[in-house]
């Protein structure tokens, strides 16, 4: 099998399934709301809280919080750092999925 391109980089912050699916969906509709991602993604509020945490600290995730109906609501976007990161993730597992087929 060949290797992948240069210039493609897997990335081990991204690549955990479920920070995988968050970037995904911050990808897809560019803000989310905590509740919104908890439900789509089927985790609890502090597994959430901990994937949320890590791909902040490595600057791929905004946080915000903002009122809503006198309730503070935390809303998450992908920053530039994070949609490149992702695209480059992606597109290095695109690569992998590509070399591994068999050709005739």
């Amino acid at each position: 099998m060949d290797k992948p391109a240069a210039g493609l980089s897997f990335d081990e912050v991204i690549h955990g399934q479920v920070r995988l699916r968050i970037c995904s969906i911050l990808r897809q509709f560019g803000l989310a709301e905590f509740g919104f991602l908890r439900e789509s993604l089927n985790v609890t509020d502090s597994t959430l809280s901990k994937h949320l945490k890590s791909l902040n600290q490595a600057g791929y995730v905004a946080l915000t919080k903002r009122t809503v109906d006198t309730r503070s609501k935390t809303w998450a976007a992908l920053t530039d750092e994070g949609e490149s990161a992702f695209d480059l993730h992606i597109n290095y597992l695109q690569e992998i999925i590509n070399t591994s087929r068999k050709q005739p």
